[in-house]
């Protein structure tokens, strides 16, 4: 079987599995209310850059030479299951870059915690990149990057961030991407502490996006617009001083001990994204972290 048959292959195996997945999440979402756009989430800037629907169920964000515009939760959580489905600005889209994030500040503060989804743009009949991050306390460089088994910009797909305390998954289509375990003591690279509210954004990285940035943004194909719809989250929404939803096990289904290690089956669709799909794993980069940060003596399997 040659390299394209394999792949052909295992995206439907893929796709059969995230159809018995969402099958199973839905089930445990089904309590969940995801509600408007206006009920979850503010504009961050440039509403004028902000579209929807005519029902109002599809959000729109666009990018021009003037500015990119960006939303967020209303509302901030600690722990949870977080999802939405986007479909990405389509052509030549080098040097434009989607986000999908959580973050516990407003702005990019020094002491903020963050888990980003970037989606990477690329010229014409280039593939997409995922790139993912992970912040604790201000510091990242935790990267990682993936390329995708399906066309990002011709029909939505879901992304979803599961976080509790013993790990965090980044799935795509219910397929988890990547893994970050915690050692269940304290340190310095898991996020565990701080609420985060989830945003999503386009911008301008031409600085850096495609190619190291090499590749520019061709601002004569303005304006990219990205889209979003079915946001759902079924997490802990934070109340001050402190909610009890974050210390308690027993109602909570991304908090109990099937959410805490990754399934057979997702292993399974791990282990074949491990093989294939990654391009680049900061724990792999000696040139740059010439002694391997602590987290990533942690096995993705436990």
């Amino acid at each position: 079987m040659d390299a394209r048959a394999s792949s052909s292959s295992m995206s439907m195996i893929l796709f059969i599995t995230a159809i018995v997945a969402a099958a199973y999440f839905h089930s445990s979402e089904a309590a969940v209310s995801k509600g408007s756009f206006e009920d979850n989430f503010s504009i961050m800037w440039s509403e004028d850059h902000f579209t929807t629907s005519k029902d109002g169920q599809i959000w729109y964000l666009s990018l021009d030479k003037d500015t990119g515009c960006g939303f967020q939760t209303k509302q901030r959580y600690r722990f949870g299951w977080f999802s939405m489905k986007l479909k990405l600005v389509a052509g030549d889209s080098a040097g434009v870059v989607t986000a999908y994030y959580m973050c516990s500040e407003n702005g990019a503060g020094p002491e903020r915690d963050e888990l980003d989804f970037e989606f990477l743009g690329n010229r014409t009949g280039e593939p997409y990149l995922i790139q993912t991050n992970v912040y604790k306390n201000g510091t990242g460089g935790r990267e990682m990057r993936h390329m995708l088994w399906f066309d990002p910009t011709e029909d939505y797909h879901t992304y979803s961030i599961l976080w509790n305390n013993h790990q965090i998954v980044f799935f795509v289509d219910r397929v988890p991407v990547r893994v970050f375990k915690n050692n269940g003591e304290p340190n310095n690279f898991f996020p565990n502490e701080k609420p985060m509210y989830l945003f999503s954004s386009i911008w301008n990285a031409d600085e850096w996006a495609t190619r190291g940035g090499l590749e520019k943004t061709n601002w004569k194909l303005a304006p990219f617009v990205s889209s979003y719809k079915d946001f759902s989250v079924d997490g802990c929404q934070w109340e001050d001083p402190y909610p009890a939803c974050v210390s308690t096990t027993t109602k909570n289904w991304w908090d109990q001990y099937d959410a805490w290690h990754l399934s057979d089956d997702q292993k399974k669709d791990y282990a074949w994204v491990q093989r294939n799909l990654v391009i680049y794993d900061y724990c792999q980069d000696s040139a740059r972290y010439p002694t391997t940060p602590e987290e990533c003596s942690l096995s993705p399997w436990d």
